[in-house]
């Protein structure tokens, strides 16, 4: 009983943060707080929760930066790559946080603070200089992405978490194959 109170306790602590996330740029980042909150809770390892939080940050901002991929590009394959991060992305974040729920691991519920400046400054391009920017920046994130995937699926110490990177590999893959070949055709 006393865990259960202690994982409320955190919980509502990681949902102030996320809430008053609005008034100035100095508040605590929500990933910070769930590691926070993780910490505390010690529900798996450190390896399993950073991972999950990372990639549930990351997660969060394909799905957001899709769907200004599909209203600000001017390439129709680029507004199509965008519909799939969306779509795509959503089931994997969906995935993770089962996983993250059975294992108590604390997930954000917003982007952090870097990758909501990412996509603020995405959101301010459009047509061309969008298309540009966004299958650059896409290119080097799926490549990120892929490397820490891989990490995880060969050395993360929970075998849930590990199993989820197994899984998401290919489909980054695909991400990446998809975002290339779009470069390197459509966007010069």
């Amino acid at each position: 009983m006393k865990t259960l109170g202690s994982c409320l306790l955190i919980a509502g602590t990681v949902c102030f943060f996320a809430c008053s996330n609005g008034t100035e740029n100095k508040h605590e980042d929500t990933v910070d707080s769930a590691k926070a909150a993780n910490k505390e809770i010690k529900a798996v390892q450190p390896d399993a929760s950073n991972f999950a939080l990372k990639a549930a940050d990351g997660g969060m901002m394909e799905v957001e930066l899709g769907k200004i991929a599909e209203s600000n590009a001017a390439n129709h394959r680029v507004r199509a790559f965008g519909e799939m991060m969306v779509r795509d992305h959503s089931q994997a974040n969906d995935n993770l946080k089962s996983i993250a729920g059975s294992l108590n691991i604390v997930l954000p519920d917003s982007v952090s603070n870097d990758s909501k400046k990412e996509i603020d400054d995405l959101k301010k391009k459009k047509g061309k200089d969008f298309d540009k920017a966004y299958v650059k920046m896409m290119v080097e994130d799926h490549k990120k992405d892929i490397d820490e995937f891989r990490k995880c699926a060969d050395n993360c110490s929970d075998s849930s978490i590990k199993a989820f990177a197994a899984a998401t590999l290919p489909v980054l893959q695909k991400h990446l194959d998809s975002i290339q070949a779009i470069q390197s055709v459509a966007v010069k």
